[in-house]
């Protein structure tokens, strides 16, 4: 059931639209190196060998799985003698390209430059991470996106209306059924081809029609497209924080949800939920952290799958929570100017006393003890000399840390401590 022209292309309007430059490129039949950035599913294998069809041109697909630089030199080699006998051109369709190192893609650039090849890259990984920059600022850069259920459920109506390429004689098929495959597809033509295939081998072998109980059995969870070292690993994460971080606990969990059914770690999540703690809560609500020490405790010590109660606990928790950034742009301040400035000794009456001759060197003479002194304020300077009216932390009036400020306050009035500056 793959497409063999752009009319039958299903979705990617953004790329292939009227007027584009990529559909312009493919419908003149003059192609450039491009890298076709998207999920699995979404077309960039369909996609190179449409534009191969266009051009006129050889074909050559590798997977970079199982193709090296004797592969990339011998394709090479055969562009060559195509151009020099026949002025023909070559597609090289190389599929996984982010699996080639450096070394085999650098293998590719002066093909690339001389225009001998037209390199046609897919890949479901982000090209910046895992494309050598000098690779991909002698392509274009196209990114596909998952099919939407509209475009799914064509394709689904094609493959039982096509006898040749498609389900010869199908059985029943319920609409509730069909529209199941085209929405818990994920956005993955494969995917929903397949689960409509078992689907009808199990309802034949039954004797009844597919009815939504046949489709939900060979979907099975394979709508499911994660992948935990690659790019929806870092989208996941990416988009949990953000959701936690704007206290949606309904995103939240469902990030949460989505990186533990596709087989995350939960220890990793549970770093972050620590990190979150005290990066977006902070002293808006103290017991954030806590609540995230424990999860991650109880990830250690329960596991999976009774674990995702710990963690979806700790989320809600985190996601409701009264926000803060304040110790986390305190630390950045203070980084800011210990790295701009250099690290000045705190007074020596503050340095450690604790050794011979320390007394003799000046070390803790002078300290003022603050318990021994009214309301447990000494009003001892204890900035370096010349910081003292630096200011790194600045709390907020939201949840707990308000009530660090005006204690804050408070301390300042006692000791008749002029204003600080923000550092």
């Amino acid at each position: 059931m793959r497409p063999r022209s752009l009319e039958e292309l299903l979705g990617q309007d953004h790329l292939l639209g009227e007027g584009s430059a990529l559909r312009a490129a493919v419908e003149t039949g003059e192609p450039h190196s491009a890298i076709l950035y998207g999920p699995p599913g979404s077309g960039k294998t369909t996609l190179a060998r449409i534009i191969a069809i266009a051009c006129r041109g050889a074909f050559e697909e590798f997977s970079a799985v199982n193709a090296g630089r004797a592969e990339v030199r011998a394709v090479i080699g055969r562009a060559e003698e195509r151009r020099s006998a026949a002025d023909e051109p070559t597609i090289f369709f190389l599929d996984e390209i982010h699996r080639f190192n450096k070394a085999q893609q650098d293998a590719l650039l002066p093909a690339v430059e001389e225009g001998l090849v037209t390199l046609i890259g897919a890949t479901t990984e982000n090209p910046y991470f895992e494309v050598n920059s000098a690779l991909l600022s002698r392509t274009q850069l196209y990114e596909l996106r998952p099919l939407e259920p509209g475009h799914i459920r064509r394709l689904l109506d094609r493959a039982l209306a096509d006898p040749e390429r498609g389900i010869p004689d199908p059985p029943e098929i319920e609409p509730a059924a069909l529209e199941l495959l085209a929405e818990r597809s994920g956005g993955d033509a494969r995917i929903a081809l397949s689960a409509l295939e078992r689907a009808v081998e199990t309802a034949r072998a039954g004797g009844h029609p597919v009815d939504l109980d046949t489709a939900e059995d060979a979907l099975q969870r394979k709508a499911l497209t994660y992948d935990r070292e690659g790019d929806r690993h870092y989208d996941y994460i990416s988009a949990w924080i953000k959701a936690t971080r704007a206290s949606d606990p309904d995103a939240s969990l469902y990030y949460l949800a989505v990186m533990l059914e596709g087989g995350e770690d939960p220890r990793f999540v549970a770093r972050r939920m620590v990190i979150l703690a005290s990066e977006d809560v902070g002293n808006a609500d103290p017991q954030a952290l806590v609540v995230a020490n424990a999860a991650a405790d109880a990830v250690d010590r329960v596991g999976l799958p009774e674990c995702r109660l710990n963690l979806a606990q700790a989320a809600a928790y985190l996601a409701l929570a009264p926000k803060s950034n304040a110790s986390y742009r305190g630390i950045q301040r203070a980084t800011a100017h210990v790295r701009e400035h250099g690290a000045k000794p705190p007074p020596s009456y503050l340095q450690d006393a604790h050794y011979p001759g320390a007394q003799r060197l000046g070390r803790g003479i002078g300290y003022v003890y603050p318990h021994e002194e009214p309301g447990g304020l000494a009003g001892q300077p204890v900035m370096p000399e010349g910081l003292e009216a630096e200011r790194f932390y600045e709390p907020t009036d939201r949840g707990f840390e308000a009530e660090l400020g005006r204690r804050l306050e408070a301390i300042r009035r006692h000791l008749g401590e002029p204003g600080r500056s923000s550092g």
